[in-house]
């Protein structure tokens, strides 16, 4: 009688317990983009085999079912520099993907970004609107933008660069941006051969604005 008695109550603490966890919101999986994957430097800029890229040089990652995480990749963050500030999406807003939804402002002049992909926004990454620096620091990681609910995810991917793909894309549009303006060609640290904070720092003939706009697809 005592074991059965004993029994009965472990069921209802189970149950209990079962009861009280389903009733609780799932927590957003915050970790850096970069966790799973070493990036690879690839003419000077890092590239991780984690996210998903869109032609105007945004990332997303897949966190769980219906939830992405949305950045931009090293190779923007090069191009867009020392920005002051980056206008992001509110909460509960809808974005769509191939769409302007966020800016960065630089020197009196501002700059757009498409979305990688459509969904609410459910999350902004409140220290990268404190310290617009992490967007350069750390594009992948801490520099991420914002989480999304995408209700779509297969007609989603479908406009995402192939994997196959993102190594011709990039290498293509750094040869576009050295044609573009010779000489940043020469733009790249001497250790590692890794892009300088700011490669537009020498622009002439062409504002910082139109340069980002043609990769950005926003022009």
């Amino acid at each position: 009688m005592t074991v059965l008695l004993v029994l009965v109550m472990f069921l209802i603490f189970v149950v209990a317990d079962y009861i009280v966890s389903r009733g609780k919101a799932p927590k957003l999986a915050l970790a850096p983009a970069l966790k799973e994957s070493t990036p690879t430097i690839l003419d000077g800029f890092k590239v991780t085999e984690n996210v998903r890229y869109h032609p105007g040089h945004a990332w997303c990652q897949r966190e769980r079912k219906h939830l992405a995480r949305v950045g931009v990749d090293e190779f923007a963050a090069a191009l867009v520099g020392p920005v002051e500030k980056i206008d992001l999406p509110k909460t509960g807003q809808w974005i769509r993907q191939g769409q302007k939804a966020w800016a960065f402002s630089r020197n009196g002049e501002k700059v757009d970004m498409v979305s990688p992909i459509e969904g609410e926004v459910i999350e902004i990454n409140p220290d990268v609107i404190k310290d617009p620096t992490l967007l350069r620091k750390d594009p992948y990681g801490t520099g991420w933008l914002m989480m999304v609910h995408v209700p779509d995810e297969e007609n989603t991917g479908r406009n995402l660069l192939p994997a196959g793909l993102v190594k011709s894309w990039l290498r293509s549009a750094v040869e576009k941006l050295y044609a573009a303006q010779p000489q940043l060609a020469g733009a790249t640290a001497a250790d590692g051969g890794l892009p300088v904070d700011d490669v537009t720092a020498g622009l002439s003939g062409q504002s910082w604005r139109e340069l980002a706009s043609d990769f950005f697809l926003t022009r």
